[in-house]
C-alpha cells in the first residue's frame, strides 16, 4: 500500500510561473519535504522539517479530490516542493490521467522514479554553486533516462557568472534538451512571511545581466524567462 502523500499546500488555478510552461493556468501541488538545503530556498516551508506541523498526510484519492475541486475542469498539474520525486507520485499521476488531467514535475534531478514516464512534462532544475548543493552527474542522467517519452527539459536558476558557466556546463552535458535559463530572487521570503518585499529592481538588473551575457556568448538555443509570478505577486504563496 502506497504511503499518504505529505502535502505542504495545494493551489489554483493559477499561472504557472516559471519555466517551459509559464502563463499556463495549472494548479499546485507542493510537497513537504527535500534532500537539498539550497541557501537560496524561496519555498522553505516546503523543505525545512522545522514546519513539518503545517504539512498535511493526504491519500491519493483525497489529493485529486481537492484538485478536482479547485478546477473541475481538466488542466495542468504542477508537482512541486521541496522535492516532489522523493514520494510516490505514481498513483496520482496515473488516477489524474484517467480524469484528462496532465502533470509536470520540477526537481533538481537527485532521485530517479520510473514514473517520470508518466508525465507530461519533467522539469530538471540542478542547482548551481551559488546554492552551495553538489550536482550529482550521474544521479542527473539517470533522472533523464527514466522519463523515457515525456518530455524533459532544463531549468536553470543563475546569480553569477559561475552558476552562468554551470549551466553551460550542464547544457553540454544534456544537448538534447531544451534549456531555459531564470535571474535568482536574492530576496527570498522566510518560512514564516509570505509578505518579506522583493527586489524587483535587483531581479531586474540580473535578468538583464543574463540576457546579455547569453546573447555575447552566442548561446542562441537557450531561453531566459523571468518568475512571472515573482513579478506579479512578489513573495505571496498561494498564486
Amino acid at each position: 500500500m502506497t504511503a499518504p502523500l505529505r502535502i505542504a499546500e495545494i493551489f489554483g488555478p493559477t499561472i504557472q510561473g516559471e519555466g517551459a510552461l509559464i502563463g499556463v493556468p495549472t494548479v499546485f501541488v507542493r510537497t513537504g519535504g527535500c534532500d537539498y538545503r539550497c541557501i537560496w530556498c524561496d519555498s522553505m516551508h516546503a523543505v525545512d522539517s522545522a514546519y513539518r506541523h503545517d504539512w498535511v498526510p493526504m491519500e491519493t484519492g483525497a489529493v485529486m479530490a481537492e484538485i478536482e475541486r479547485l478546477a473541475p475542469h481538466p488542466l495542468t498539474v504542477s508537482l512541486s516542493g521541496g522535492n516532489p520525486a522523493i514520494q510516490d507520485f505514481g498513483p496520482l499521476i496515473a488516477l489524474g490521467k484517467t480524469k484528462g488531467y496532465r502533470f509536470g514535475l520540477e526537481t533538481q534531478g537527485s532521485v530517479a522514479r520510473d514514473w517520470f514516464s508518466g508525465l507530461d512534462l519533467l522539469t530538471l532544475s540542478p542547482k548551481p554553486p551559488s546554492s552551495e548543493m553538489e550536482t550529482d552527474w550521474a544521479l542527473l542522467a539517470e533522472c533523464i533516462d527514466s522519463a523515457g517519452p515525456c518530455r524533459t527539459v532544463l531549468k536553470i536558476v543563475i546569480f553569477d557568472e559561475v552558476d552562468y558557466r554551470y549551466a553551460r556546463e550542464v547544457a553540454r552535458r544534456h544537448p538534447a534538451l531544451d534549456v531555459f535559463l531564470q535571474p535568482g530572487n536574492h530576496t527570498p521570503p522566510p518560512p514564516e512571511d509570505d509578505t518579506a518585499l522583493v527586489d524587483h529592481d535587483g531581479i531586474n538588473d540580473r535578468m538583464l545581466w543574463l540576457i546579455d551575457r547569453a546573447l555575447g556568448d552566442h548561446w542562441y538555443d537557450a531561453t531566459i524567462l523571468p518568475q512571472l509570478h515573482v513579478a506579479l505577486w512578489g513573495n505571496k504563496r498561494g498564486v
